[in-house]
């Protein structure tokens, strides 16, 4: 099928335009469209840029005007607009976009809106900052590309005015040297290739220098000296004759030296002032030979020629010389070289010119032009047979211009032959064109297959190789290699037939023999007519023939004598000596049943229980009712693999007593059949399938009152018997089948009586129920019995009365009745009863249970207790109370005192008055009581009146009373006054109780004692009313003007009805002025401080505490004492200034609006941490503690919280003190603590801060590299937030993780990291000796040191560096991650010092491993880089008693984590445009087929190429023919032949192995295509076993045939990995049919014509140009007498679904004699399909009743 444009019929595909100088390659025009896209142009590097928007790498250029080739461009088609990024919006635009397409045009997003969206972040919303993003990304891309335009041109513009510049320097400088000459100068070479960057114009796709140039680079610049032109030079005649003007010359020499030195050096610095790398390495290269030359002794040659005259002279004379030189023979030198002649198959190219530069290809290798070419190329016999001679020829045709010689070696095998060669001329030389010819001979000895060579040697490199193969189609069967006979049981025999059926292209004799008996002497003697036996297997046929397409039935039996798998072995021999094994397999089986399923409980005989002598299996039913039926499910798997047919039979059991160890002999069984058994089975009789269970149902229906017993026996039919192993053939062995019994079942049922329940059980009746009334409840009886029961109830009538309803009835199986009780009871109290019901049949009767309780008359009273409140002593009380009969009985009722209750008190009579007394109420009826009480006695009283009922319940009411007098007193009659202080009122809190609940009258006194006039007293309130029971709470102010103790204070309380006055003692000890100091440390707990007691305090900020990290701690003042007194705070070395809190960050410039937002206040908020931090730290002593009030007043009883924060940017332990002051206490000296722990280090701005660590480095990620790709390098830039200078020693290490590698022990010599310079040698430290190290204290740190000192450690308190001891070796422990490893990463400098609050920089490089072709996926690789810190100063490490700070191991180092990923070169394909392609045979025949054929014909597909990953691919495309691969250009179909197309072809296999690249993220359209030739279409006269590989011939059923090309189109990479994309070509070929191939004429009249009509068919799709060709006539006379019309023409292709096309033939017969005659016709088509021949035949007569009307 060819590809086309989907466009009208009359458009084509894209073409491809070149011309000089320029490339235009238009892109292909969308669908229904004809017009041609916007160019891309690529002009020399002197125009000017014009890039179109297709260009990949394309950036912002200025337009250029088109001549001839510009096109009119289509407007663009109107991009979708996006959905708004605002979920708020009422834009609709992108709705419309998408509805209306080019219709709506949305507005664009100019500058001025983007930059408006851009300032104005800050919404909430995260879509529409989504948008903002990327919006703000595509338009720094966008500058982005302008900015690398303008940098481009502007580097073309001083290029070519460096260019300019410096060829106008060489030529005034030539011209200094002219003399006064007239002869014109000639002009100098262009230096714009050395002032222009190629490397930069090739990366953004234009074209270099080195694309114009084909000389190669010079190694190195020309030597400095005088370069004077030759027409200026002296001879040496000259010289002789003229000293004066030597002498001159030489003054003259020495300027120009001078100026050209300048020259040169004005050059250098032009040419080096260009970004190109190359020359500098090129003018070192030149030197460093130059140099080492020595001046030579003898300087006397210097006074004749220059070596440059020399050499000029030298080259004048070879050019003489080649003039009269003659032309060489062509013939000894290899063809398309200078000398030798031209190639017939592969001319030289033709330089290409671009502008004004000519461009030559690499052309192709000399050595790889063939000379010889043969016909055919490979030696093929087939359908040979033993015995004959076969014969072929091969001709070696010369393909060069000249005549050649050769030589041909013979084949190495016996089985081919070479014949002398046969040439066109004498002398063994073969003419230009012209072939020499050799004869082969092939003498085969078997049917096999033969291979062999002949090597051919000629001027060419490479030796011509003609492969020699004989291959004659075997055939092939389709019998399995293994006959599985299945399973059969012993005994028996089982026949399995097998189809065989020759599938190949060749007849076959076959013969079947055991293993056994290969080889065998004599074929005939094994040969038998019947089976071939090989116990326990036979085949039948042993020995067949197999034409093609035929098929033979082989039968084998399988007759098994033991138990297991049995397999033999068969050969079966060809007739062409190939055998081929066939292995027999089948297993033998016996019988076996298992019984793996009973469903309900397991049964098991009860001990002492007969059971049947030969049962295996035992079942018992349940017990059962009559008339009821059991079932049970039984599941029987058989075991075996073979169908067994059964059935069931039940007999009665074999009963018989055995003594332990007696076993029942063979007599005792007997076999009767149980007649009156109650067990049936079902199914009762069937066929067991191979290896499945089967379920089968046991019913047990018992009919009488009694115990079954039964034994069921399970009947296999027709069981075949073992048979002897003595029988040899399958003739002398019998098979007797017979019935076996393999199952007994033994099973037993029994009978039980009727099963009758009571639901409930026992009728319990709630409550109490009043005595003569009646109480119903319902019940229901149950029947479980198999079978229905009548019953009978009972009736009790003694002193309650029960009966039931109904009493009597019937109740079916498994059915319900409902019943009701009627239970009316006669006296009070609880009973219990049991109710008899008789069921007929039964022995013993069904019992109902019944319980009640009854009750009489209840009277209750309204109240629940009798109150009479507070009574004064003499008072009387009277209240009433309510009777109520709350029962329908009448009562009879009496109340009186209990007399418990009067035996507990001292009285004899009660105090209580009742009236009534007594009386009868009537049912629900009621009456009033009166109760009078007189107080006599001071008393609490509690008493309860009983209230008695006549056969009724008793009720009880609860009397209270108070009777009391007036009494007050104070809860403490003594206060101690505790917080007194001098001249301060002290408040506290004094109760007054009254005792009783009688009110009170009280008033205060005045204070008396000792000491009352120096103190003063208030109480409030001073007098009042004391409530029953209150307790008074009062106010006492007391105010001392004395610090002495204060005792004998009394103050009195005056009460009414109370002979004495209450007294109120007071004491207390005045005090003066307290304060504590505390610290706290965190919410957990603080540390106080009395005063006097200094050495228990400590401030401590903690041990490791993050750099610039706040650290806040509070520092508590507590005014224990109600006097107010100042206090101030201060540190005595690392206080931060006092205005570090009052600094106020100033406000961006934005809108208000933007400053609320959440985002922008937690910015401030940090960037407020900042300045305060930064200002804190001002001062450069790495730490610093700041107290956010550092004095004031502190007021009575008032607790300050005053906040310290400490922060530090360098790490290291530091100590201060804080003095704190308060009023005239004695100065606090707290001492201060802190650790700081920590990288100051980083490649970040810190302009964020962690609250609870440092902030983590980002990892340096390379992202993912090609395989073996180039070193890639980070810079990476390192910041120094802290005051001192840093050194950093870095190393790189690779993750490891090894269980039996925890920890590494390091051992140094000197210290870890001493001062290098840039060359790497160890320097000395300027304040330490020469190779030691301070020694520190241990740190908390994931290291351990331990040292060997020297020196003594003196430990003292001197500031001077003398205290720390030397170390020589350290000895380091550390847990293991990772090994040293440079293989992959690696960090310089090695050594780098970060200053104090300044930066350096590192880079990291990444080398990527190489992988193994195998690995698919990205491989990960890991690493990470240590940076270990150091400081060089003394005084930075160590100021005693204020800080002090570690290095190297002791400190954590500055850790980057390095990733990346490393993966194979991989493109991906898009198969959209498919890489298959569809043609036809007939595309080869012009419209006009007068023409001629065409000899190629070229579909071109588009294949696009995609690269999704971040890294460019460089590759190459291989591809072999018939297809082919070309990058530019659009699809396409060739179809005129000519030097053009191979000219193409050449050009499209010359940039196949071109070298490519894709950059990432991009694409690439590559072209595919298929040439179809006549070449081609001959391979389908070829057999299947000659087809050519990637060749396959197909034909449908309905006669149509395709040849399919497949072949491999691979992507070789430079990482030297290949990628593999498969190409699949289908050309329909043309199929000829005649409708017969048989025309008898039959007996004609001579000289009469007859015409007879035969049709030519075409069956295939593709249509056909065919000829006649008339073959020989027998007998063979001067006048033709068969003739076919027309002899020539074109059948057009079969439509789809449709008849073949046809066109009928007219064939003509004309006997001139009387005399037999024959003919043959064959019909051929140009296209190489197989011809059809006619048989023609007719008799010529002279009789004429023969003749035609």
């Amino acid at each position: 099928m060819e590809t086309r444009s989907s466009g009208a019929p009359g458009s084509s595909a894209s073409p491809t335009y070149e011309c000089p100088g320029t490339m235009w390659a238009p892109t292909s025009p969308p669908a229904g469209s004809s017009s041609l896209s916007q160019p891309t142009w690529k002009s020399s590097l002197s125009s000017s840029l014009a890039c179109s928007e297709g260009f990949p790498h394309s950036f912002a250029a200025r337009p250029r005007r088109l001549t001839q080739l510009e096109l009119t461009p289509r407007p663009e088609p109107q991009l979708l607009r996006l959905r708004p990024s605002s979920l708020r919006t009422q834009d609709i635009s992108h709705l419309l976009t998408s509805v209306f397409r080019n219709l709506f045009s949305a507005e664009v997003i100019g500058d001025d809106l983007s930059a408006n969206l851009i300032k104005a972040r800050g919404s909430d919303d995260e879509r529409h900052e989504e948008f903002v993003d990327q919006l703000q990304q595509i338009r720094e891309l966008y500058k982005q590309r302008l900015d690398e335009f303008e940098m481009l041109e502007r580097h073309i513009t001083q290029a070519q005015a460096r260019a300019i510049a410096e060829e106008e320097r060489v030529v005034s400088q030539v011209r200094v040297q002219d003399l006064e000459s007239l002869v014109k100068l000639p002009p100098v070479k262009t230096v714009f290739r050395w002032c222009i960057d190629g490397e930069l114009l090739q990366k953004h796709g234009l074209i270099s220098p080195e694309d114009y140039y084909t000389d190669r680079v010079p190694f190195h610049s020309a030597p400095k000296g005088i370069s004077v032109p030759g027409y200026l030079k002296m001879t040496f005649s000259c010289e002789q004759r003229s000293i004066p003007e030597k002498e001159l010359n030489k003054k003259l020499e020495d300027s120009c030296r001078k100026k050209l030195a300048k020259l040169e050096d004005e050059l250098d610095h032009t040419v080096d002032s260009v970004t190109w790398k190359s020359t500098p390495k090129a003018k070192q290269r030149t030197r460093e030979p130059l140099k080492k030359a020595s001046p030579s002794k003898n300087k006397n040659w210097m006074n004749h020629l220059r070596v440059p005259q020399r050499e000029l002279d030298r080259l004048l004379l070879a050019r003489m010389e080649s003039r009269n030189q003659f032309l060489k023979t062509p013939r000894f030198f290899p063809p398309n070289t200078p000398h030798g002649g031209k190639s017939l198959v592969f001319p030289p190219e033709k330089p290409t010119w671009i502008g004004e530069f000519q461009r030559t290809e690499p052309e192709q290798s000399c050595a790889d032009t063939p000379v010889f070419l043969a016909k055919p190329p490979i030696g093929f016999f087939t359908d040979y047979e033993i015995g004959p001679v076969y014969e072929m020829v091969i001709a070696l045709q010369n393909t060069t211009t000249t005549s050649r010689y050769l030589r041909v070696l013979p084949p190495s095998t016996p089985y081919f032959a070479l014949g002398l060669g046969m040439f066109p001329g004498k002398g063994g030389m073969v003419a230009p064109g012209m072939t020499c010819q050799y004869i082969v001979q092939f003498f085969p000895d078997c049917l096999g297959d033969f291979d062999d060579f002949i090597l051919v040697e000629t001027q060419s490199a490479h030796t011509l190789l003609i492969p020699l193969q004989a291959r004659r189609p075997p055939p092939v069967l389709t019998l399995s290699p293994v006959l599985d006979c299945g399973y059969c049981l012993i005994g028996g025999v089982k026949m399995t037939k097998f189809i065989c059926k020759n599938v190949g292209f060749s007849v076959g004799r076959f013969c079947i023999m055991p293993k056994t008996s290969w080889p065998p002497l004599s074929f005939k003697a094994i040969a038998t007519a019947g089976f071939v036996e090989q116990p326990p297997f036979g085949i039948l046929p042993s020995v067949f023939e197999l034409a093609p397409g035929h098929a033979v039935l082989v039968e084998v039996l399988f007759f098994p004598k033991s138990l297991g798998k049995a397999e033999q072995t068969f050969i079966i021999v060809c007739d062409n000596c190939q055998i081929k094994e066939l292995v027999t397999v089948g297993i033998g089986q016996l019988i076996a049943l298992d019984l793996i399923y009973i469903s309900g409980e397991k049964s098991q005989p009860d001990p002492g229980e007969l059971t049947d002598l030969t049962a295996q299996h035992f079942i018992r039913f349940e017990p059962e009712n009559l008339l009821s039926t059991a079932r049970k499910q039984l599941v029987i798997r058989n075991a075996t693999h073979v169908e067994l047919a059964f059935h069931w039979q039940i007999m009665k059991p074999n009963l018989q007593p055995l003594m332990p160890g007696e076993t029942y002999s063979m007599d005792s069984i007997k076999c009767h059949p149980d007649r009156e058994t109650a067990f049936s089975i079902m199914p009762r009789k069937g066929v067991l399938s191979p290896h499945a269970d089967h379920e089968f149902i046991l019913s047990f229906s018992p009919h009488e009152l009694r115990d079954f017993h039964s034994v069921l026996q399970m009947v296999l039919e027709e069981v075949p018997e073992p048979v002897s192993s003595e029988a040899e053939n399958l003739g002398q062995a019998s098979y007797p089948v017979d019935d076996v019994i393999v199952l007994e079942i033994e099973v037993k049922g029994s009978v039980e009586p009727f099963q009758v329940l009571l639901e409930p059980y026992a009728l319990i009746i709630p409550g109490e129920n009043y005595i003569g009334m009646n109480v119903k409840k319902a019940f229901k009886m149950w029947n479980n019995s198999k079978s229905p029961i009548r019953y009978l109830w009972g009736k009790i009538s003694d002193c309650h009365v029960i009966e039931v309803e109904p009493c009597t009835g019937v109740i079916e199986p498994s059915e319900v009745e409902d019943f009701e009780l009627n239970f009316t009871g006669g006296i009070p109290g609880p009973t219990s009863q049991d109710l008899l019901c008789e069921i007929e049949d039964s022995p013993s009767p069904v019992v109902l249970h019944i319980e009640a309780a009854f009750k009489g008359p209840a009277l209750i009273v309204n109240v629940s207790a009798l109150q009479f409140g507070l009574l004064r002593l003499g008072q009387k009380a009277t209240n009433s109370i309510q009777i109520q009969n709350v029962s329908p009985l009448p009562a009879t009722w009496c109340m009186k005192e209990s007399p418990v209750c009067l035996q507990e008190r001292p009285e004899d009579a009660s105090p209580f008055d009742i009236e009534p007394s007594s009386g009868q109420l009537h049912p629900l009826g009621e009456c009033r009581v009166d109760i009078t009480l007189e107080a006599l006695h001071c008393q609490r009283l509690q008493t309860v009146l009983e209230l008695e009922v006549e056969n009724g319940a008793w009720s009880y009411l609860p009397v209270y009373a108070e009777i009391q007098k007036p009494h007050v007193y104070l809860q403490s009659s003594q206060v101690e006054v505790r917080n007194l202080y001098l001249g301060v009122p002290t408040k506290m809190t004094i109760t007054l109780i009254n005792g009783t609940l009688l009110p009170t009258q009280f008033h205060w006194g005045k204070l008396l004692g000792d000491q009352a006039d120096f103190c003063m007293v208030t109480v409030s309130p001073s007098h009042g009313l004391l409530g029953p029971s209150e307790e008074c709470q009062f106010s006492l102010e007391l105010t001392a003007h004395t610090q002495e103790e204060l005792t004998h204070l009394a103050l009195p309380c005056h009460v009414s009805g109370m002979n004495k006055p209450l007294v109120l003692g007071i004491s207390g000890k005045p005090q003066g002025l307290q304060v504590a100091i505390a610290i706290s440390e965190s919410s957990d707990g603080s540390t106080e401080q009395w005063p006097g007691h200094p050495k228990e305090l400590r401030l401590d900020f903690g041990s490791a505490v993050p750099l610039r990290t706040r650290v806040n701690r509070q520092l508590i003042l507590t005014n224990r004492s109600p006097i107010q007194t100042p206090f101030s705070l201060k540190f005595e070395y690392f206080g931060s200034p006092q205005n570090s809190l009052s600094k106020k960050t100033s406000l961006p410039d934005m809108p208000p609006a933007l400053l609320k937002t959440v985002r922008m206040r937690q910015h401030l908020a940090k960037r407020e941490q900042l300045d305060f931090m930064e200002s804190m730290l001002s001062h450069g002593k790495g730490a610093a503690f700041f107290p956010h009030i550092c004095q004031g007043m502190l007021g009575p009883y008032q607790q300050l919280c005053v906040d310290i924060t400490g922060c530090a940017n360098m790490w290291g332990e530091y100590w201060d003190s804080l003095i704190c002051t308060v009023g005239d206490l004695p100065p606090a000296v707290i001492p201060v603590h802190m650790a700081a722990v920590g990288c100051p280090i980083s490649s970040l701005r810190t302009t964020s801060y962690a609250a609870d660590q440092a902030q983590k480095e980002p990892a340096i990620r390379f992202g993912t590299q090609i395989s073996g790709g180039d070193t890639v390098t980070r810079t990476l830039r390192l910041n120094n937030s802290s005051p001192c200078d840093i050194r950093l020693d870095w190393e790189t290490y690779a993750p490891e993780d090894k269980e039996d590698r925890l920890v590494e022990l390091l051992v140094f010599y000197g210290p870890p990291f001493p001062l290098r310079d840039a060359a790497g040698n160890e320097l000395a430290r300027p304040d330490t000796p020469e190779g030691s190290c301070l020694l520190w204290s241990p740190s908390p740190s994931s290291s351990s040191e331990f040292s060997q000192e020297t020196d003594t450690l003196v430990e003292g308190s001197s500031s001077d560096s003398s205290g720390a001891a030397q170390k020589l070796v350290s000895v380091i422990l550390q847990p293991h991650e990772g090994v040293p490893s440079d293989r992959l990463y690696s960090v310089s400098p090695k050594q780098v010092v970060i200053p104090a609050g300044g930066s350096s920089t590192i880079y990291i490089s990444f080398t990527p491993l190489v992988l193994s072709p195998d690995i698919l996926h990205k491989v990960e690789c890991t690493g990470y880089a240590l940076g270990f810190m150091s400081l060089d100063s003394q005084e930075e490490r160590e100021i005693p008693g204020k800080r002090r700070r570690l290095q190297d191991f002791a400190v954590g180092p500055l850790r980057l984590d390095l990733h990346s990923y490393v993966r194979s070169a991989r493109l991906s394909v898009d198969y959209s445009s498919s890489t298959e392609f569809r043609c036809q045979a007939s595309d080869l025949i012009p419209q006009q087929p007068c023409s001629g054929v065409l000899s190629e014909l070229v579909t071109t597909h588009h294949l696009k190429l995609t690269n999704t990953t971040e890294i460019p691919h460089h590759f190459r495309l291989r591809v072999s023919r018939p297809f082919s691969v070309s990058q530019d250009g659009a699809s396409r179909v060739h179809r005129t032949p000519g030097p053009g197309q191979k000219q193409e072809c050449e050009e499209e296999a010359a940039s196949a192995g071109k070298q490519l690249v894709l950059r990432a993220q991009e694409n690439m359209l590559v072209n595919v295509s298929f040439t179809l030739s006549l070449e081609l279409l001959s391979y389908q006269k070829l057999p299947a076993d000659q087809m050519l590989p990637g060749v396959d011939i197909q034909q449908s059923a309905s006669g149509e045939r395709e040849m399919v090309f497949t072949q491999n189109l691979l992507l070789e990479y430079t990482t030297q990995t290949t990628q593999v994309v498969p190409l699949r070509a289908v050309v329909a070929v043309p199929e000829l049919q005649l409708s017969t191939s048989w025309v008898d004429f039959g007996t004609c009249f001579v000289s009469q014509q007859r015409v007879r009509e035969v049709h030519l068919m075409n069956l295939s799709g593709c249509r056909s140009y065919w000829t006649v060709l008339m073959g020989q006539q027998e007998p063979a006379k001067a006048a033709v007498a068969f003739r076919v019309s027309p002899n020539s023409g074109l059948l057009e292709a079969r439509s789809t679904n449709a008849p073949p096309t046809s066109t009928a033939l007219q064939v003509f017969f004309t006997a001139s004699h009387s005399e037999l005659y024959e003919s043959t016709v064959v019909v051929e088509g140009v296209l190489g399909e197989k011809s059809c021949t006619l048989r023609l035949r007719g008799q010529g007569s002279y009789d004429e009743r023969y003749v035609t009307p």
